[in-house]
Parts: structure tokens; C-alpha cells; sequence
């Protein structure tokens, strides 16, 4: 398979999914609510709102949400360190997965981060749909961390888009 750029990416169109039905906003602390219900649905480890308010805090970092009709349908947490911006947290609820949210909300990402520096993440071995997704959007995996999940021990897949 082959690599593929930001700019290729913020140029895809998915025709069964839309962008136009998803609206992507920065995330606000009035969100919070919302994000730690999704979160909470979505995660074994659900971070807390603490840790929510201190990314949003960051000036450096990027955080989104993703809007469908007056529903926030999930959001991304993106922060940059040094040279690289790391996805902190990507989540959508389970009602609105399937549907476009994800995608938007990466493109956007790419978008704001303008191509200038390489993304990375870590996800579960386990979380095929999740991987796929990434790599459609042109990252490849780096490596494993070992016990990465304090919660079941389960490895990491570190993935990079450059």
C-alpha cells in the first residue's frame, strides 16, 4: 500500500459518508459534559475531566469536536510536542460511528496542523476498525509498546503519518 500525503488527504472525498452532514468546531469547556459521556462509553480507561480541561488548556494544541444536527458526535485531542503533533485522544459515540464524524474530524486536524510537522498515535493491537481508519488516512505503523494499557496490559500500535 502506498503513503499518503496531508495534502492528498485533505482533498479525499468519502462519497458514502458526507463531510458537509458532520460540522467540526473547536472544543469548548461548555463540551465537557458530552465528551466524558462519549468517552466513558467508548474507553475501558476513560480519561478524566481533568485531564480534558489540561489539553484544552494547552494554547499548543488542537482540540475538535465534531457536530452532527445539535448532538456532539465525538472529538479529537491533538498535542504538539516540539516537533511533532501527537493524537491524544480520538473518540465518536456509538450512536453517530459509521457515519463520517472520525473523518472529519482528522481532516480538519490536518488541516489546522498544516502539513508542516508528522502526526503520531498510539491505539490498540486489538482495535482493527480504529488502525484501518488511520491507515486510510496514510499512517503506518512504527513499532509496538509493550503492556501499554495499564488496564488489560495490552501492546500499543505506534502509527506515523508524515
Amino acid at each position: 500500500m502506498r503513503s499518503v500525503g496531508v495534502s492528498e488527504i485533505l482533498s479525499k472525498e468519502q462519497t458514502d459518508h458526507p463531510i458537509g452532514e458532520v460540522g467540526v468546531r473547536r472544543l469548548a469547556y461548555s463540551d465537557l459534559p458530552a465528551v466524558i459521556s462519549i468517552e466513558r462509553r467508548s474507553f475501558p480507561t476513560p480519561w478524566s475531566l481533568a485531564m480534558f480541561v489540561l489539553e484544552l488548556s494547552k494554547p499548543s494544541g488542537i482540540c475538535l469536536a465534531g457536530v452532527r444536527g445539535d448532538e456532539l458526535g465525538g472529538y479529537v485531542v491533538c498535542s504538539r510536542y516540539d516537533q511533532v503533533w501527537h493524537l491524544m485522544n480520538v473518540a465518536v459515540s456509538p450512536d453517530h460511528r459509521a457515519r463520517g464524524v472520525a473523518g472529519a474530524l482528522l481532516r480538519r486536524l490536518f488541516e489546522e496542523g498544516r502539513g508542516k510537522l508528522p502526526f503520531t498515535l498510539e491505539v490498540r493491537v486489538s482495535n482493527h476498525r480504529a488502525i484501518g481508519m488511520y491507515e486510510y488516512f496514510g499512517f503506518r505503523s512504527a513499532g509496538v509498546r509493550p503492556r501499554y494499557y495499564h488496564d488489560n496490559g495490552e501492546d500499543a500500535l505506534i502509527m506515523w503519518l508524515d
